[in-house]
């Protein structure tokens, strides 16, 4: 699917059978989305009857079945650059080469015989009239060179051209004309005209004029095809954030490895540090420390104990879990990509500018030449075969052709410059909906923070330090791993944080002396080292225990929440003496990013699943709107569906918990660094990671659309040209092959133009 004709005629051949209620298609997409009664029509069927005309569709289960080692680890990816889509592509580059080569050949006569005869017969240059004289044709001569070129160039036109001829029956059908239907035109009345030309023993033949058309855009559609595909390759940097395997763990303590699917609700799975929660359920022995922050936006680990709800497609970052399957045997991340799936197939594409052009040109330029030709024969005495040239010349001089290379071709540039950039834009559609953006909403955690755990600041002894990184090995708790990895190892406060020291070492003692006791709480940790007592962890935990902490602790305390960061006190002995920070800081180049965007008289929305203090920070951001605080995933959405009222939404965001939101937006752009679904709900992904990209996408917007107004004017241009050439007497085949050379040779070079600095 390539243009909304596409989406027109599959939902209504869909919705032509019985059992089927509804049916809505995107080519943004590629996706049909199909309401039918199973009793009346199977999914299976309805796949089969969809897959017609050079369509072949899939079940959406089934779409990545046969991806093998070609396949991507997003869905977009798995269900777009599977093996049949190579396929697909594969056949489209033959159908590429064939036109090319075959042209080249048929065209080496044209150039070296043809072409110099025709101007010999325009100037009566008698240097040129060897060629005139070569160009005589008997009848036998007629007849061989009917055959080579009337199956050759019929070659070209019906395998070639067939997605440009399908694209032409399809907006007939429909009553769409589009840029198809105008390329169609031209190619095939060339090449009727030139097989009764040759009949008739004229040598006004016009084979050339339909391969150079129909070979010149479907090598813009295997262009453009080409650089879909390498965006394709490009996602499966990405991470898949859905597991498709897990351990079942029985009562003697041993394992077996199963598919999820194969899953029953009660059966108790076992997750290992840094895997994924397979599907929601209940932690059902010890503690462990878990990373939700995919699923539900907040940036710090939680603890979890025996009783707690355990979110399916978080991460256990420490000790390992034993998960009883909840009732419905789904994970968070399945309700999510459900909602993903929901939200965009009920969006449909955009029909281009250019169609609508389109539209217009083919009943003025048909109507036209008709007029013409009509007007020849009667009013001026003009024969038939004479009158029918003129007919023929003004419609392939005044039908603007070039428009169906025009836009494609400019679009496909735009989007091989984004992905030299490390942006995939997925539709071509984006490029005018971010012109149009009113509203930027950042997700918070992992989108303008890092959304990784690192200590950002210590001020406390040495020697208390280096008890804390002894005890920390032993801890779950959110920090441990952040405070074990800044100081094992003998890494101080004193030393750089921005180098930590290899967190490997996991024994239990050190210079410091032996661990005798050690507790994990829910709020932190205590421990006994050679007699003294440690505690680490938050306020509460030491109000608990009823040790001092000091005014000054407290205040920066305070200051670190503010700042969307985790303190962590730590004292001995009854004591608090010094704390250390740890948070995800921002990333580079956000402030940056947010001012341009504001520059644009652009909106600038923050939008997180952490508390108000945590947002204190972007609050104080001159260039930030709002700031939404203590979001739920399904609130962004909603939020999102809040925003559209005041204008066009865009959304930044990288966690599966964004997808919703990310595919509810007007334009949603994922980084990355993100999860598998947040790219596959976005339409432009950002995969160098640098949030800086997001301004750079705006400009790119600006650039493609000057661009596509630009080849819009010089596809229009050559008519002018052409038609005046005829005006002043030229009636001669060579003026139809200057028009249709320096129309899309006009197009081309403007196209390969630099489009940013």
């Amino acid at each position: 699917m390539y243009s909304a004709t596409c989406e027109a005629y599959l939902e209504s051949l869909a919705e032509q059978q019985e059992g089927v209620s509804s049916a809505e298609a995107s080519y943004v997409t590629e996706t049909i989305r199909v309401e039918h009664d199973p009793g009346d029509i199977s999914k299976e069927s309805l796949r089969d009857t969809l897959s017609t005309l050079g369509y072949t569709a899939y079940l959406r289960e089934d779409a990545s079945s046969d991806v093998g080692e070609t396949g991507g680890t997003t869905r977009r990816a798995r269900e777009m650059g599977g093996i049949r889509k190579r396929r697909d592509d594969q056949l489209l580059g033959m159908r590429y080469s064939v036109g090319f080569l075959f042209g080249a050949f048929l065209l080496v006569p044209y150039v070296a015989i043809l072409y110099p005869a025709h101007l010999a017969s325009i100037f009566d240059w008698q240097a040129l009239e060897i060629f005139e004289d070569a160009f005589r044709l008997d009848s036998q001569g007629a007849f061989v060179f009917l055959r080579l070129y009337f199956v050759m160039t019929g070659i070209i036109l019906v395998f070639t051209g067939l997605p440009v001829l399908r694209g032409a029956y399809l907006s007939l059908k429909m009553r769409r004309p589009n840029t198809d239907l105008l390329v169609a035109i031209t190619a095939i009345s060339a090449y009727a005209y030139s097989t009764a030309a040759v009949v008739l023993g004229r040598n006004d033949i016009f084979f050339d004029l339909a391969i150079v058309v129909t070979a010149a855009v479907t090598a813009m559609v295997f262009y453009e095809s080409s650089i879909k595909q390498r965006a394709l390759d490009r996602l499966t940097e990405l991470t898949i954030s859905q597991v498709e395997r897990t351990r079942t763990y029985d009562s003697d303590g041993g394992t077996q490895e199963v598919r999820v699917e194969a899953l029953n609700s009660g059966d108790v799975v076992l997750v290992r540090q840094g895997e994924r929660v397979p599907v929601d359920g209940e932690l059902i022995e010890d503690s462990c420390t878990v990373d939700e922050a995919i699923v539900t936006g907040e940036s710090l680990p939680v603890m979890k104990r025996a009783g707690d709800e355990v979110i399916g497609g978080s991460i256990v970052t420490d000790g390992a879990a034993l998960v009883r399957v909840g009732p419905d045997v789904t994970s968070s991340i399945d309700r999510i990509t459900t909602a993903v799936w929901d939200l965009q197939s009920a969006t449909h594409g955009v029909q281009r500018h250019a169609d609508q052009l389109a539209s217009y040109a083919v009943f003025v330029v048909v109507g036209a030449a008709l007029a013409i030709g009509g007007t020849g024969a009667i009013a001026f005495g003009m024969g038939v075969p004479d009158a029918v040239l003129l007919a023929l010349l003004v419609l392939l001089t005044g039908s603007p052709w070039a428009l169906g290379l025009a836009t494609p071709l400019s679009v496909a540039k735009c989007l091989e410059s984004a992905l030299r950039r490390g942006i995939i834009i997925f539709d071509e559609t984006v490029f005018e909906r971010l012109r149009n953006v009113d509203i930027v909403v950042f997700d918070k955690t992992g989108t303008l923070t890092t959304g990784e755990m690192n200590v950002i600041e210590a001020d406390a002894p040495t020697e208390l330090l280096d008890a804390v990184a002894a005890l920390e090995q032993r801890a779950s708790h959110p920090a441990a791993n952040a405070i074990t990895t800044a100081f094992a190892d003998g890494n101080t406060a004193n030393q750089d944080l921005d180098e930590p020291a290899s967190a490997s070492n996991t024994n239990d003692t050190d210079h410091t002396g032996k661990i005798s006791e050690f507790t994990n709480h829910r709020s932190g940790i205590e421990g006994v080292i050679d007699g003294t007592s440690y505690l680490v962890g938050n306020l509460d935990l030491f109000a608990e225990h009823g040790w001092t902490v000091d005014d000054d602790i407290r205040s920066r305390v305070a200051d670190a929440r503010g700042f969307g960061q985790l303190p962590v006190v730590i004292g001995r002995d009854g004591t608090a003496e010094g704390l250390i920070i740890v948070g995800d800081e921002p990333r580079d180049g956000w402030d940056e990013t947010i001012s341009r965007l504001g520059a644009r008289d652009t909106d600038i929305v923050v939008l997180t699943g952490d508390d108000e203090e945590a947002t204190d920070f972007f609050k104080q951001h001159k260039d930030v709107t709002h700031v939404f605080a203590t979001v739920p995933p399904e609130g962004k959405t909603a939020t999102i569906h809040r925003l559209k009222s005041d204008g066009q939404v865009a959304m930044v965001g990288d966690g599966t918990n964004d997808a919703p939101a990310l595919a509810a937006a007007d334009l949603g752009i994922s980084l990355g660094s993100g999860t598998a679904l947040a790219a596959d709900a976005a339409d432009i992904a950002i995969v160098d990671n640098d949030i800086r990209s997001v301004e750079t996408a705006f400009d790119l917007a600006g650039a493609a659309r000057r661009r596509v107004k630009q080849n819009n004017i010089l596809a229009f241009s050559y008519n002018g040209i052409a038609l005046f050439v005829l005006a002043v007497g030229f009636f001669n085949p060579l003026s139809a092959v200057f028009a249709v050379i320096v129309g899309g040779g006009l197009v081309a070079v403007n196209t390969q133009r630099k489009l940013l600095g």
